[in-house]
């Protein structure tokens, strides 16, 4: 779904706990790493989670 605009339906955890968001767009779904997804402008309520996330992360 690169490129084009996608809605979250939900977010899963894998069975190595890592997140990803299942993304939808009319028939077409896909699990995108969180980390990977990109955020639009202005950032969406909750979006922070996935910041603390991101810097939890780091080594």
């Amino acid at each position: 779904m690169l490129g084009v605009e996608v809605t979250v339906q939900r977010v899963d955890l894998s069975n190595d706990d890592r997140i990803f968001a299942v993304c939808v767009r009319g028939r077409d779904r896909q699990r995108i790493p969180i980390l990977d997804l990109p955020l639009p402008t202005p950032a969406p309520r909750g979006t922070e989670w996935i910041e603390a996330y991101r810097r939890w992360l780091r080594p």
